[in-house]
């Protein structure tokens, strides 16, 4: 087991791709996934195609049906605390997220090929509950180049620069339960 916050070094070399290991304790880890499960979770909506994932917004929401970004309730105390613990780690700071996403995939849930919408700027995700594979790609001449990262428990990734802006990324349905905790800062 890692120190907490220890980085990991073997990240693919992309620039703006950060990852650090053992962000949280795994005590943390089940009162997150508690919090997550007792939030106002609802089936993700993409117009009028519905997700397994289940997710709610806090200080902002993207509104896929208006295209552009909604009101949502400000964060709770815990999640503007946890923010506070886990911007430094990345090397940013914690009121430049106004934006927290909180998601329950339940087993058979993923997330398809994507990337953030514009009106974010750099991403952060906490993974929760169990394992799994950020795949990456990005479109080049003859399709498309892959990487993919290993999310383990309790660790935490920062996507900005390159990776932000010119590759999708997604994970794929797993038959596990698993949760994920995302923080966005906001362009002007």
């Amino acid at each position: 087991m890692g120190i907490q916050g220890e980085l990991f070094d073997q990240v693919p070399a992309i620039p703006g791709l950060r990852r650090v290991a053992e962000a949280i304790s795994p005590a943390e880890e089940a009162e997150i996934a508690r919090r997550i499960d007792a939030a106002p979770l609802k089936p993700f909506q993409f117009g009028q195609w519905r997700g397994k994932r289940l997710t709610t917004s806090y200080g902002s929401a993207y509104d896929f049906q208006r295209g552009k970004l909604a009101d949502a309730p400000p964060l709770p105390q815990w999640l503007a605390e946890l923010r506070g613990r886990l911007a430094p780690l990345v090397g940013l700071e914690a009121g430049a997220f106004q934006q927290a996403l909180l998601i329950r995939y339940d087993p058979g849930a993923g997330i398809g090929w994507h990337r953030d919408r514009p009106q974010f700027g750099d991403v952060i995700g906490l993974s929760l509950g169990a394992p799994a594979r950020l795949r990456l790609r990005r479109k080049v001449a003859d399709g498309f180049e892959r990487r993919a990262i290993d999310l383990p428990r309790r660790s935490l990734y920062r996507l900005s620069g390159e990776v932000r802006q010119d590759w999708e990324h997604s994970i794929a349905p797993m038959e596990v339960l698993r949760y994920s905790v995302t923080f966005r800062t906001l362009r002007r």
